[in-house]
């Protein structure tokens, strides 16, 4: 069979004319193709460039941030109080995670995080970083990293260690999960300590390798050292000693300061109750307060030195003045001063050693209110003190205007004003410096520092004779004394402040002195809070911790003893005066 040709040529569809509108559609449907192509591309390339750009820059580029070693905190003679070691931190990309229920499973066990949990930190797409664990153990690092599960990845970052533990805790502080300074030294010093994070900017494949580096690398700027005035073994040792004060005499918590009189350093600065830096899980307020600098109270007793002292200045009495004590009873606007023990008369320096609450009255009624003020203002009370350390409180001074004749009375012998425990501390520099009050630092000095003087050396030898006698037989503290070395100090009992009034029942019990007595080279400062073993009484529960600091400090300094070393015979501390 033949093929049958056929013409298409003459096919009626090609035969009939075309209409000139669907030629001119489908060039123009072409045209506007064309046209959004060549939008499209100006809105990639042009407009909207920079979104692109950051689109690809978050799936395949990495700014990996290279953190900087936080500064130690050093003792004295270097001895380590905080430093920073690397740990590795785990962290995921939400995205590129594998969906391994099995090895999920392993990791959130490994990482002491419930399943669900996990699961809701991966089960966000949109993320391209989350933390999974920061600071985890080196073991837990490694069984992770075997695991091999896609989107997980490891970094380093550096944990803080205290070697000193909670025996120097309030002055160290503690930095958080993100290495920032949050109490102490820590915080006071968080510029210098810190540094400056480095950066490094990368492209990874989509495994997660780095392929190349982009741009310049920024190095991290490590934080520098800061050399605290503290020493370790003064620091440990009378923390001891107040914490075993503190528990004997089950009391509610207790603070020490021991200051170098010649520089004006913090050697030691203590409280109990403490804690560890290194695990704080379920602290309370009374653990991480630094009671020797925020806490401020009625100073008592150790007020009296300073009037005497002022009196001595002013030529209005010498050590051998008679004060008349009227019986041990004084009424003043319509209030009764009064002694725990009755006398008639007591010279001078027995008002120190007997603690006469109205021989200090009648010397302080002698002066002028404001020569009074100034005289507690230049030492330092009702002013924040010069230190760099957080929380540190000015006490309560108020102006000598306002002052009743009875205020000014009780201020006195410590009823009125409101102190720390440092501000008492510092203030006693002023006899150990033979009239002098020196700066006190928490940093590391060099030799002696100048000081401010504000009375003339013959009083402050006359006031350090003074405070000799309260720790001798017949004075209110005896159980300051201390094998080897002379010393002398201030006893102070004060009801604690309760709403309007006083509480029946709670005391301070405070003892602030110096050793050895003709040569000082510390002042040392004792408060135990609500002792209620039956003793409250400074002499009783804060002059023991005194001596057994004074003691131990002395010998780490070197100082020779100035008394033979022979067993002394201390009798009953006789009661004190508020």
């Amino acid at each position: 069979m033949s093929g049958r040709v056929v013409a298409y040529s003459s096919s009626p569809l090609l035969a009939s004319r075309t209409p000139v509108w669907r030629s001119k559609l489908i060039v123009a449907g072409i045209a506007l193709g064309f046209l959004g192509l060549a939008g499209r591309a100006a809105w990639v390339q042009v407009w909207g460039n920079d979104f692109y750009i950051k689109q690809g820059e978050v799936r395949f580029a990495r700014t990996l941030e290279l953190p900087a070693n936080r500064g130690r905190i050093l003792d004295r003679n270097g001895q380590l109080l905080a430093s920073s070691v690397p740990v590795p931190s785990i962290w995921a990309m939400p995205e590129e995670v594998e969906r391994d229920s099995a090895k999920l499973a392993q990791l959130a066990k490994l990482l002491d995080m419930p399943l669900p949990e996990l699961m809701k930190r991966l089960g966000d797409d949109e993320k391209s970083f989350v933390w999974l664990r920061r600071e985890v153990d080196e073991s837990v690092a490694r069984q992770i990293a075997t695991l091999d599960i896609k989107g997980i990845y490891q970094r380093k970052e550096y944990r803080r260690q205290y070697p000193e533990g909670e025996a120097a805790a309030h002055v160290v502080g503690f930095t958080n999960v993100e290495d920032k300074g949050q109490e102490g030294v820590e915080l006071a010093y968080e510029k210098q300590l810190a540094g400056r994070p480095g950066s490094r900017r990368v492209i990874k494949d989509r495994l997660g390798r780095i392929v190349e580096d982009v741009g310049q690398q920024v190095p991290p700027v490590d934080g520098k050292d800061i050399q605290l005035s503290i020493d370790s073994k003064v620091q440990f040792f009378a923390y001891q000693q107040l914490r075993d004060s503190v528990v004997q005499n089950k009391a509610k918590a207790g603070s020490v300061i021991v200051l170098d009189a010649h520089t004006g350093e913090v050697l030691a600065l203590a409280n109990y109750p403490s804690y560890n830096p290194a695990k704080r899980q379920n602290l309370t307020g009374a653990q991480l307060r630094n009671r020797a600098l925020t806490d401020s109270f009625e100073p008592g007793s150790t007020m009296k030195p300073l009037i005497v002292s002022l009196a001595l200045e002013k030529g209005l009495v010498t050590p051998d003045s008679v004060i008349a004590t009227n019986g041990g009873r004084m009424s003043l606007g319509g209030f009764t001063i009064h002694d725990d023990h009755a006398s008639t008369a007591l010279t001078v320096s027995q008002v120190i050693q007997k603690s006469s609450n109205i021989g200090a009255a009648k010397l302080s009624l002698q002066m002028p209110p404001k020569d009074v003020w100034e005289m507690y203002t230049e030492v330092g009370f009702g002013q924040r003190p010069q230190v760099a350390f957080p929380g540190a409180v000015s006490g309560r001074l108020r102006p000598y205007k306002s002052w009743r004749p009875v205020e000014q009375a009780t201020m006195a012998y410590g009823y009125g004003l409101s102190v720390s425990l440092f501000q008492l501390a510092h203030a006693y520099t002023v006899f150990a410096r033979d009239g002098e009050i020196v700066p006190v630092s928490l940093l590391k000095t060099d030799g002696n520092v100048p000081g401010i003087r504000l009375l003339q050396p013959k009083v402050a030898q006359e006031i350090r004779q003074m405070l000799h006698l309260v720790t001798q037989n017949g004075g209110t503290a005896p159980r300051a004394q201390t094998l080897g070395y002379s010393v002398g100090g201030k006893t102070g009992t004060a009801h604690k402040q309760e709403g309007r009034g006083y509480a029946e029942h709670k005391y301070r019990g405070v003892f602030v002195g110096m050793a050895p007595i003709d040569n000082p080279r510390i002042v040392v400062a004792v408060m135990i809070d609500e002792p209620s073993a039956g003793k409250y009484f400074g002499g009783d529960v804060a002059a023991p911790v005194f001596s057994a600091t004074v003691q131990q400090t002395l010998r780490v300094l070197g100082v020779q003893p100035d008394m033979s070393v022979k067993p002394q015979v201390l009798v009953q501390s006789v009661e004190e005066s508020f």
